[in-house]
This record gives C-alpha cells, sequence and structure tokens, in this order.
C-alpha cells in the first residue's frame, strides 16, 4: 500500500511539473510575463544575465529546500528536490522543442493562460504533499517562524520580484504579471482546499 501511494505521488507531481514547465515557458517566457517567487527570479535571470532556468532552479531551489529540511522532514524534503527535478527536466525540453501553443496576439487572455497553468501545476504538486519550489518551503519556514500568515509571506516575495522586474518589464507588462500571479494563487488555493477536504473525508469515512 505504502508503494502505491508512493508512485501515485510521483506519478501526481510529474504531471503537476509537466503543467508548470508548459506553462512558465509557452505563457510566461514567450509573453515576457513574469511570476513571484522563485519562478519570477528565475525569468528574471534569464532575461537579464541568460542565465537557464533550468540550472538555476535546481540550485536556488535546493538551497531553499535544505532550509527547509529542519522544519518538514525527509519525506517533503525528498518528494520536493524531485518535484524541482522534474520541473527543471520538463523546462528544459519544452524549451528545446521551442514554442509548440499557436501565437495568442490578446495579453489578457495569454495572461489567463499563465495564471491557469502555474495555478494547475503548482496546486497539483502541493496536493501530493510537498513543495513546488524552494519558495513555497521558504515560505512555510517563514511563516512557521513568524506571525505572519502564509498568503501575507507569498504576497510580500511575490511583490518584491515583480518590482525587481521592472528592470526589463515596463509597467504594462507588469500589470499583467500581477493579474497572473492572482489568478495563479486563486487556483493553488482551489486545488489544494479540495485535496484536504477529500482527504478528510477519506479519514472520517
Amino acid at each position: 500500500m505504502a508503494t502505491r501511494r508512493s508512485a501515485e505521488k510521483i506519478l501526481q507531481i510529474i504531471l503537476g511539473s509537466a503543467i508548470l514547465a508548459f506553462g512558465v515557458y509557452n505563457f510566461y517566457y514567450l509573453n515576457d510575463i513574469t511570476e513571484g517567487g522563485v519562478l519570477g527570479l528565475l525569468l528574471l535571470l534569464k532575461n537579464l544575465f541568460n542565465i537557464q532556468p533550468a540550472i538555476a532552479n535546481i540550485i536556488i531551489d535546493i538551497a531553499l529546500l535544505l532550509v527547509g529540511y529542519k522544519f518538514f522532514g525527509k519525506k517533503f524534503f525528498g518528494y520536493s528536490v524531485f518535484a524541482s527535478i522534474s520541473f527543471s527536466v520538463l523546462y528544459n525540453i519544452f524549451e528545446t522543442m521551442g514554442p509548440i501553443v499557436p501565437q495568442i496576439n490578446n495579453m489578457f487572455l495569454s495572461t489567463i493562460l499563465a495564471g491557469l497553468s502555474v495555478g494547475i501545476g503548482v496546486g497539483i504538486i502541493v496536493s501530493a504533499g510537498c513543495a513546488s519550489g524552494g519558495d513555497d518551503a521558504l515560505a512555510l519556514v517563514i511563516s512557521k517562524a513568524t506571525s505572519l500568515n502564509l498568503g501575507n509571506v507569498y504576497m510580500i516575495s511575490d511583490i518584491f520580484i515583480l518590482v525587481l522586474s521592472l528592470s526589463y518589464l515596463s509597467a504594462h507588462d507588469v500589470f499583467y504579471s500581477i493579474i497572473a500571479v492572482t489568478i495563479s494563487g486563486r487556483v493553488i488555493d482551489f486545488i489544494y482546499e479540495h485535496s484536504q477536504n477529500n482527504l478528510y473525508k477519506t479519514v472520517m469515512q
């Protein structure tokens, strides 16, 4: 039974990572839409210094996940590292393939698709019981160590990254990025809460 649950978690993480990597490349990067947290930092590094997200993601995420290891244990850490590596590998694959989505000449629609893809991908991964990236683990640590709730920690980090993104994006583009961040956050909350409710119902039966 434990082996089956582990296999299901791994498949769930791979699915979430695939959706996340697909959305970050095809909707975020190609449309100059940025994200908050580590995803936004990866896009910032890519645009300013041409540092490949596939490489930077592994370095940044593992460093932050090591911080979270102390608080959340081996299983959380192990699955989270797997999620980070999965995203990096899959992003590199999508980047090598090039754009596979027809060009959308509607920024608002691209923004909605960007937010949805990241929200769904991250939501699926978080529902598997791990972090989709180091920023998730760090946010949980900060929330646990301070009086800030998790939502405020995410908001502060997102705003910080988006302000830095003004170095290569216009205020107009950052405006759309804020919309995408808002959508992704709502979708993550919905998927995570839905999974927790289902878990509670299963336990109570």
